[in-house]
Parts: C-alpha cells; structure tokens; sequence
C-alpha cells in the first residue's frame, strides 16, 4: 500500500510539473494573480496577445533594467502589437511593502504605464524563475507565450548595449512576424 501511495504522490508531482511553466527560452507561459501597485488582484496584461517585454525585478535592483526599458521606450513600438510591463519583487526586499509601492508610483509615471507586483512569488514560482534576489530578470514573450528571451541582470551582470540591442532587435522582429 505504502508503494502505491508513493507512486501515487511522484506521478502527481510529474503531472503538476508539466503544467507548472518554467522560464527557459521556447517554454509557454501561462497568466498568474498577482497585485496591482495598490494591492488589488491583478493579471500580466496583453499576454498572448502582444508581444510583450516583462521586467521581474527586486525592488533592490530595479534601476538595473532601466537601460533597457529606455531603449525599447524610445523605439516607440507601436501599442496595439507591443507592451512592456514591470512586476516589483517584493518577496526578496529590504524595504517595506509601502515605500516600494511609492516608488512604483513614479516609475509609473516615468513609463507611462502600470506597474504590478508579487508580493508572494506566485510569479516567479509559477514560471519556474530562479533566484530573483537582488536581479532584473529581462524576458521576452511572444504572442504565442512561448519565452522567446530571458536574462538575470545582476549588479554583477548588468545590461551592455550588445545585450539590449539584441533585445531590441529581437522584439523589433517578433513584431515583424519573422
């Protein structure tokens, strides 16, 4: 009895973890709850419908995908095929909760756009993410929510301008259909 009950707790963990998206390039992802800059329930806009650029970063090394999201902002892809959107680590923080979500509130305004954040690692344990303290990770989705990019940008690893034109271009030609 002892090895069916076994066997039957390793094929549910097989099961669970086919369905479980991890970030490799070519792996699907799917959509997960996670918060809005107020702390509503909220889900990764456009996902399978744009292509979409996806900053995860610890709130403790946020400033590191700055260059990249720049360069893409400044491409001015057009809105109805592209979106980049930004989650705030919050899990792997130094600071509380409400001072991050301040400073969310400016970076708002700087990319004109809606910041969210997993307070909890929904995200990160959903899409199979790796150690994310102290990283910007940088992903790439296609339309398809096949990872198409993924890099962990770290103060040891900072982005370079080869490695955001090489974003760039690749966002540039999931846009073109190539």
């Amino acid at each position: 009895m002892k090895k069916v009950a076994v066997l039957a707790l390793v094929l549910s963990l097989a099961v669970l973890g086919g369905q479980v998206d991890a970030a490799n390039v070519g792996d699907t992802v799917s959509n997960v709850t996670i918060r809005d800059a107020s702390d509503n329930p909220a889900q990764i806009p456009d996902l399978g419908v744009k292509v979409l650029t996806v900053f995860y970063n610890d709130a403790d090394a946020a400033d590191l995908s700055d260059p990249v999201s720049d360069a893409l902002k400044a491409k001015k892809f057009p809105e109805a095929q592209y979106r980049g959107q930004g989650i705030a680590n919050l899990k792997d923080s130094k600071a509380p909760n409400f001072i991050i979500r301040k400073v969310i509130k400016g970076k708002e305004q700087k990319y004109n756009t809606k910041i969210l954040t997993d307070p909890s690692y929904a995200l990160k344990n959903a899409w199979g993410l790796a150690n994310c303290n102290d990283a910007s990770v940088c992903m790439v989705i296609g339309k398809d929510r096949k990872v198409k990019y993924i890099n962990y940008f770290r103060k040891s690893n900072p982005s370079n301008a080869a490695e955001i034109a090489k974003i760039v271009g690749l966002v540039e030609s999931l846009i073109a259909g190539k």
